[in-house]
């Protein structure tokens, strides 16, 4: 066998697992945020998020290691006006398959993050939208294990009642 037809047929190989990541991708819709509660399904564009953000502050990014500008919505605010109260737990599935289930929402330091630096964040930026605490205390930014509950790439919350 050539080499040419050795690249050919590597080439082969690899095509379908190509087709299947740009199939995957197209499938993704990061353009809304579904919230789930008691059977019912709400879904709220990012865009629409975006529009309502109406928190802006600095602070230090542990994952980043460096300050940046936040901007979001208070996710406790957001949680009474679609649940009509914060629900015990929430239970999260997020764009990367991340899946979890936590408890402790309804406290206003946490922020649903839609914009960093001025800009919209994607997916490639830990969005469309992201949970971070506007103040995370004495907890040492170094240590990133302080930082388990901020949620990334998140794709849908469900009420846990």
């Amino acid at each position: 066998m050539s080499y040419l037809d050795r690249i050919r047929q590597c080439a082969q190989g690899l095509l379908p697992g190509i087709l299947l990541i740009a199939s995957t991708a197209a499938l993704a819709n990061p353009d809304a945020l579904l919230l789930r509660d008691a059977g019912r399904e709400i879904p709220l564009t990012v865009e629409e998020l975006r529009a309502r953000a109406d928190v802006e502050f600095r602070f230090h990014d542990p994952y980043l290691a460096e300050e940046v500008e936040i901007r979001g919505l208070v996710f406790r605010d957001l949680l009474v006006e679609q649940f009509g109260g914060v629900p015990p737990q929430l239970h999260f599935e997020a764009w990367d398959d991340y899946d979890v289930t936590l408890s402790g929402w309804d406290d206003p330091n946490w922020i649903l993050v839609t914009h960093q630096d001025g800009e919209p964040i994607g997916l490639r930026h830990r969005g469309p939208v992201r949970l971070v605490e506007r103040d995370y205390g004495r907890r040492d930014p170094a240590n990133l294990r302080n930082f388990n509950d901020w949620i990334w790439m998140i794709r849908s919350i469900e009420a846990v009642w």
